[in-house]
């Protein structure tokens, strides 16, 4: 099963949904706000990706966490962070039966699901 995670209002999920669309892939879409996250989601998506991966330090929700905080984020904090502020994740996540891409490109796409 495929799962597309993100947040509904974000102009790039809303790329890589058209995308699927377009393409006749079946999806299930799972929003961040909505649907919400657990900490052990967010912790394979970190061991398999890395934190630094996951973590979107272009996002204003990046921008208003206290310095400190973000001075001294690790992988261990960054989960909680994540958990806590899922608009700090790079978005869309795309699920395809384990195996995960971060961010849109159609490239990208084209590429994983053409092989």
């Amino acid at each position: 099963m495929i799962t597309l995670y993100g947040i509904n209002n974000c102009d790039t999920v809303k790329k890589a949904r058209r995308w699927l669309e377009e393409n006749g892939i079946d999806y299930r879409f799972h929003d961040f706000r909505v649907d919400g996250l657990t900490a052990n989601q967010v912790t394979d998506w970190s061991q398999q990706l890395g934190w630094e991966t996951l973590v979107n330090k272009r996002s204003t929700t990046w921008k208003q966490l206290d310095e400190t905080e973000r001075a001294t984020m690790d992988a261990n904090s960054s989960i909680n962070a994540m958990v806590e502020h899922p608009t700090l994740i790079k978005r869309p996540v795309l699920d395809n039966n384990g195996e995960l891409l971060v961010g849109f490109k159609p490239e990208t796409y084209q590429d994983h699901f053409s092989s």
